[in-house]
């Protein structure tokens, strides 16, 4: 490990843990260094990283300090504290995952009602035809992936389509294997009917079928 994400972890760690509260100073590059024993540009990578994470902010001239990551944070330090197995226990990362994919799945699919072109819809619908059609889970697993991004294109949301690469990057946060998800595959009927109500424009129906789908991994 490199001597900065040594620095960096040792600090993360402890703003993390509280033992540097928000508010709270960050020690100096100077006193850094020394207590460490690492040169003030290891250090200064280190607190780069972390203003980059939102966990402190940089003041030229100033006290650095802590920043409420909770607040303040984006969904890259979930992320990132995924890669390395440090999100707190407290968090439930997986169940706020899974949450948080219900609720963008949900209006995509709502807007892709609205907004999907003739091609989009048609291969929503072939996909669900696909999955009922598959035998093995993980082959039902890839189309229904595949449903689900073209009702994420359809959408028009590129907030939404980046969200959702952050939350399954490298399957840090969530791991949407066949195994975790199979309460939403077992069920033909309702992924046939979301299909349909975006091809045929029905918005609210689409939404509805979308939650009542997505809910089932994230209950």
């Amino acid at each position: 490990m490199l001597l900065s994400d040594r620095i960096h972890a040792e600090l993360r760690g402890q703003i993390l843990s509280g033992a540097l509260p928000p508010g709270a100073a960050v020690p100096s590059e100077r006193r850094l260094s020394g207590q460490l024993g690492a040169s003030r540009h290891a250090v200064r990578e280190a607190l780069k990283r972390l203003q980059e994470s939102g966990l402190i902010r940089i003041s030229h001239g100033g006290a650095t300090r802590v920043r409420d990551w909770r607040h303040e944070g984006g969904l890259d330090l979930l992320l990132a504290l995924a890669a390395t197995g440090d999100v707190p226990p407290e968090l439930e990362a997986e169940r706020a995952g899974l949450e948080l994919r219900a609720c963008i799945g949900a209006d995509a699919a709502r807007r892709a009602a609205q907004r999907a072109g003739a091609a989009q819809r048609a291969e929503i619908v072939a996909r669900a035809e696909a999955l009922a059609a598959a035998g093995a889970p993980e082959a039902r697993n890839v189309e229904y992936e595949g449903m689900w991004d073209a009702i994420v294109d359809g959408a028009g949301n590129v907030a939404y389509r980046l969200a959702l690469n952050t939350l399954v990057a490298g399957q840090h946060v969530l791991v949407l294997d066949a195994d975790r998800v199979h309460a939403e595959l077992a069920d033909d009927g309702t992924i046939r009917a979301l299909a349909a109500a975006i091809a045929e424009g029905r918005a609210d129906a689409a939404r509805g079928l979308a939650a009542e789908l997505l809910e089932r991994s994230a209950a």
